[in-house]
């Protein structure tokens, strides 16, 4: 048995398992180790998996797994974790340009690494599902405006939605928000990890630019979201037609770190 050094860092809650596999060691084509890593009870326990490899265009690539053992499309808080360690590692200072699944990404953090501005893609095409909005800022979203939401039941709304005839098949990540004083409250059924997560940020960012759509926001803003980990903000600029400069900003903590067997 080989033991592999890891790291445990969160962003407003939604945590990760992260290993540097620069050196390629981690043969990480394993759903099962992957399950079991990120399970709460048998594992160190998380929303997912990354790892940080090498790239000989990008200071690096970030590769990333769900907590079911699938790779998955764009996680944003993700990213801001991988950043925050690729800064820990030596590998930048206090920006970056990196490879993930969506493509390159921009990104630039604070001195002492704790909070990350991440840029996502750009945004021009959002559909409606009846009353909800459908778009995808590097991962599949449904957004839906509902009341009294820290009373809803978002695992069983949320897998209700993402498993549907329309979404099954490929599913999508379910956003329950509420309109607040400050900005909005969002709560996340994710696929893959299949429940409700403290935060997401492709999510966060799906919310902000939605409702700027519905609004018609034109021009640059800021929007200030809570999620049950904390607050992300998401700032953008909107033409009327496509969303660009779209920033998700806020914490990506170091945990803790440990040794697991591989």
């Amino acid at each position: 048995m080989t033991m592999l050094h890891f790291y445990k860092y969160q962003g407003a809650g939604n945590d990760f398992v992260v290993f540097d596999n620069r050196s390629g060691a981690i043969h990480h084509q394993e759903p099962s180790w992957i399950q079991g890593i990120c399970d709460r009870r048998f594992g160190v326990g998380a929303d997912g998996l990354i790892l940080l490899q090498s790239h000989p265009d990008f200071d690096f690539e970030m590769v990333y797994y769900n907590a079911d053992g699938q790779p998955s499309s764009m996680c944003g808080n993700g990213g801001r974790c991988a950043v925050a360690f690729a800064k820990k590692l030596g590998i930048i200072r206090n920006e970056t340009t990196f490879l993930a699944v969506d493509g390159p990404h921009y990104a630039h953090c604070s001195e002492e690494g704790s909070w990350v501005n991440l840029q996502m893609i750009d945004v021009s095409v959002l559909e409606r599902d009846g009353e909800a909005w459908v778009l995808n800022t590097g991962s599949p979203h449904y957004v839906s405006s509902v009341q009294n939401l820290s009373q809803l039941d978002v695992y069983n709304g949320g897998k209700a939605i993402r498993y549907n005839n329309t979404y099954a098949e490929k599913g999508i990540n379910v956003n329950f928000i509420e309109e607040k004083d400050t900005g909005y409250a969002v709560r996340t059924y994710e696929r893959g990890v299949e429940d409700e997560t403290l935060a997401c940020g492709t999510g966060v960012t799906a919310v902000a630019l939605a409702m700027a759509k519905e609004k018609n926001l034109i021009g640059t803003h800021n929007t200030p979201i809570s999620v049950r980990g904390g607050v992300l903000n998401v700032r953008f600029t909107f033409d009327g037609t496509t969303f660009t400069n779209v920033f998700l900003e806020g914490p990506a903590t170091l945990v803790f770190e440990g040794d697991i067997q591989y």
